[in-house]
């Protein structure tokens, strides 16, 4: 059936032909955009897909809608956007295409892509730009980075001084090695940003980082120091390659053991390396507390 269903929350889905295109996606993105989505029956993604985007699109409350369009019955329209696959993606504003993607893609994936959409097109952009970091803090803590930088990247653009996405971008950099890309995205933040005291724990995490890279295969530093427990150079490194490897309390165990056999040692560098740890986490996180009560009972000892 064509034509636009109203739904409660205020948004809308339609069912758009050749006949209607014009009209229901391209006149009607230029009042909000409008979310394409070109399906087939006999499409298995599209199935999950489908349902996915609807609910992402009632989501905004009216600030975009839904055009569906069966590619078996509108050839020239799919053959004109130069649709290879289905399912494909298209994201119009102001009567033309901005934005898209191809394939099934996670929820999270889709729930940025649309919050992209609305951040960027006025109206709901605070809510949109909140949202869309929402959905980027998530894909970041399902492991799903370059989509969260895609998405870090895009709120930037909309919102050049906005803190939570300066470091989730630095951290997204620093989740896939790229080192050099973090230094650089925190050495050009704008100054506000910079001397941000929420900024601070990024500076720890990417020299931790740097440490990791440096510091040797863990089961060689492990055997090295079974075999010489008194080895600090080989315990301490032994502690940044397990850092490294997300293994962060092993890491501070380390390092107390470090501390607790010679706290002299390279000028209190274990002392020291625990403090960066801390200053990359939370303070209220168990293991920054558990530490800081470990190594103030061997301070006091």
């Amino acid at each position: 059936m064509l034509g636009f269903e109203q739904n409660k929350d205020g948004s809308v889905i339609t069912e758009v032909s050749e006949a209607t295109f014009m009209k229901d996606v391209v006149e009607a993105s230029k009042e909000r955009p409008v979310i394409v989505d070109f399906w087939a029956p006999w499409c298995g993604p599209c199935k999950t897909l489908g349902p996915q985007l609807e609910e992402a699109v009632k989501a905004t409350n009216g600030a975009v809608t839904m055009a569906k369009i069966n590619v078996d019955e509108n050839q020239a329209i799919a053959g004109q956007l130069q649709v290879q696959s289905i399912p494909t993606v298209f994201a119009f504003s102001n009567g033309q295409p901005v934005d898209g993607f191809q394939g099934a893609v996670s929820a999270s994936e889709i729930k940025a892509f649309i919050d992209r959409v609305v951040a960027a097109n006025g109206g709901e952009v605070e809510s949109g730009l909140d949202s869309a970091i929402t959905s980027a803090e998530q894909m970041f803590s399902e492991g799903e980075f370059e989509a969260a930088i895609e998405t870090f990247s895009a709120i930037l653009e909309e919102d050049a001084n906005n803190l939570k996405s300066y470091i989730g971008l630095i951290k997204c950099h620093i989740a896939v090695g790229d080192l050099d890309q973090a230094e650089a995205i925190l050495n050009g933040a704008p100054l506000e940003i910079s001397e941000s005291p929420e900024i601070e724990p990024v500076h720890a995490q990417i020299e931790l980082a740097k440490q990791a890279r440096d510091a040797g295969p863990i089961n060689d530093l492990a055997s090295l120091i079974e075999k010489k427990p008194d080895d600090h150079d080989a315990r301490f490194k032994l502690a940044q390659a397990l850092h490294g490897a997300g293994q962060v309390e092993d890491a501070v165990d380390q390092l107390l053991e470090l501390f607790k056999r010679d706290r002299e040692w390279n000028d209190g560098a274990a002392k020291s390396q625990l403090f960066i740890i801390f200053e990359a986490l939370e303070p209220n996180n168990a293991i920054v507390l558990n530490g800081r009560r470990k190594l103030s009972s061997l301070i006091f000892a």
